[in-house]
């Protein structure tokens, strides 16, 4: 359903002053729904052309549910395609839909000039509903329970892909096949790699060593065996190499690689939940507040906006997190309030009244809009004074009292519980190591050691699901309290040993 036109009115008023700050966006299109609806959407991810699957129903019965118990409410959703897609939801006051409108704009504009969202499909609308049709093709002609079976495995696995792999060099890309990097390993051209030549032969000892010869020796046979192992370097795409090597039928090939696209289109909103969120709100609340609102309207926006920045004890909300950073950058650079000469200052009162009038502020946020994801964000302009001022701390489980307790308000612990927790969007770092394990054809996945072990029940489902795409056995290289550990699935068995 179209806006009504005093909606339709106040959309034309927000885009204009939005434009007129300078967000950039897509043609942003309003629909009208009911809660139900857009219940029915979010469950689909923005998008209702996609294939049918039960999770899709299980995530509409968990919305519909917080709806209708008052736990969770639905403001907004926008979709990122060109033009973008916006829903508002039909009974929300007039403020709350001017919110979520100019809330929208912020979205849009952040989709279109951020730097990780530009190798996203904009029509994606129309590939999604390319994927059903043939997801529903394969229903018909192989059972349908058969087909969501197999898509299960898929979805099971669809965060094994590198978000960063749209980025780098084309012989690393995406649609690469793995066996290529075998062909990037260098080979010695001398009969006795790393040697030096000696202009006297009593000199040879010295120059050439035997203990160093025989590392080099050793070094071009490890690369050289290594060339021949499939992949020849850990590849953090797991979904490509399954793709490239795993025994499938053709629907079943199609299926995988159409979760791999739609997993690699969701994959910059995880990275950039923070900062997208933060974006958005910083622009609702300038908006709304300068230039949109009535004197009797204050109060109700005061409302709505509180609630969408509340913080509850041991959550991190994004949309806090980032507006706060938002506004912060926007003041220090104002006010100059960077560089080596503010870092070198030891007069925390001269600090504190520091304000050298740079007006840079509107100039600088714009930048790291365009620039950063959730990591470098937080990295890069979460300050001490503005985490204390946030109250941020950690806090672990106590055994002993039997409840979660504060831990520690230092700042560089803080910053690091932040960024562990966004790294990799907070997932394990799993790579293909070899694709003929101990040469018998199954897969040996490694599993990267941040300093959190793999949680057995968790591995379990994933080899489980793994092995039903890799059609034989599959291992996981990891580490526990220490001691390297292979974890295993193989004949409908899970088991685990020391290395």
């Amino acid at each position: 359903m179209s806006l009504s036109p005093h909606l339709t009115e106040y959309r034309e008023k927000i885009e204009k002053v939005a434009r007129g700050y300078g967000l950039d966006f897509y043609d942003t299109i309003f629909e009208m729904v009911d809660s139900d609806l857009v219940n029915s959407l979010a469950a689909y991810g923005g998008f209702p052309v996609r294939y049918p699957h039960w999770r899709w129903g299980m995530d509409y019965d968990q919305l519909s549910k917080g709806y209708t118990w008052g736990t969770s409410k639905i403001y907004e959703m926008v979709v990122n395609t060109d033009p973008a897609i916006a829903y508002l939801v039909k009974g929300n006051s007039d403020v709350e839909q001017k919110l979520v409108m100019a809330h929208v704009y912020g979205h849009v504009d952040f989709f279109k000039n951020n730097t990780w969202f530009s190798r996203t499909n904009r029509k994606m609308l129309d590939t999604m509903a390319n994927h059903a049709v043939r997801i529903r093709g394969y229903m018909e002609k192989h059972g349908q329970d058969v087909v969501e079976t197999f898509i299960d495995a898929c979805l099971s696995v669809e965060n094994l892909i590198d978000p960063y792999l749209p980025f780098q060099p084309d012989s690393k890309r995406k649609d690469a096949p793995p066996g290529l990097l075998a062909e990037q390993v260098e080979r010695p051209e001398a009969p006795t790699p790393g040697k030096l030549k000696a202009q006297r032969e009593y000199m040879e000892s010295f120059i050439n060593p035997k203990e160093f010869l025989d590392e080099q020796k050793r070094k071009v046979q490890e690369k050289v065996k290594q060339a021949k192992r499939i992949p020849a370097e850990p590849q953090k795409d797991v979904l490509a190499f399954l793709l490239e090597y795993a025994p499938m039928e053709q629907w079943q090939h199609d299926v995988l690689s159409i979760v791999r696209d739609e997993a690699y289109y969701f994959a910059p909103q995880m990275q950039t939940k923070v900062m997208n969120e933060g974006w958005a709100s910083y622009w609702h609340s300038r908006i709304m507040t300068q230039h949109i609102l009535k004197d009797s309207e204050i109060v109700d926006f005061a409302d709505v906006h509180a609630g969408s920045m509340a913080v509850s004890p041991g959550r991190m909300n994004p949309y806090k997190l980032g507006l706060e950073i938002f506004r912060d950058i926007e003041e220090r650079w104002d006010r100059g309030r960077f560089g080596k000469e503010y870092d070198e200052c030891d007069d925390m009162v001269l600090k504190a009244r520091w304000d050298r009038k740079v007006g840079k502020g509107r100039e600088k946020i714009f930048e790291v809009r365009r620039a950063c994801n959730d990591i470098t964000f937080i990295d890069g302009y979460l300050t001490p004074e503005l985490a204390e001022r946030c109250m941020l701390y950690t806090y672990e489980f106590n055994r002993r009292t039997n409840q979660y307790e504060i831990v520690d308000r230092d700042f560089g612990k803080v910053k690091e519980k932040l960024l562990g927790m966004l790294t990799n969007m907070g997932q394990p770092f799993i790579y293909v190591k070899d694709g003929n394990f101990e040469n018998r054809g199954e897969l040996l996945l490694w599993h990267k050691h941040q300093g959190v072990d793999l949680d057995p029940k968790w591995a379990e489902a994933t080899l489980k699901s793994t092995s039903t795409l890799w059609g034989r056995p599959v291992n996981v290289e990891t580490e526990s309290e220490g001691q390297k550990r292979i974890m295993t699935w193989r004949n409908g068995e899970f088991s685990e040993k020391n290395q």
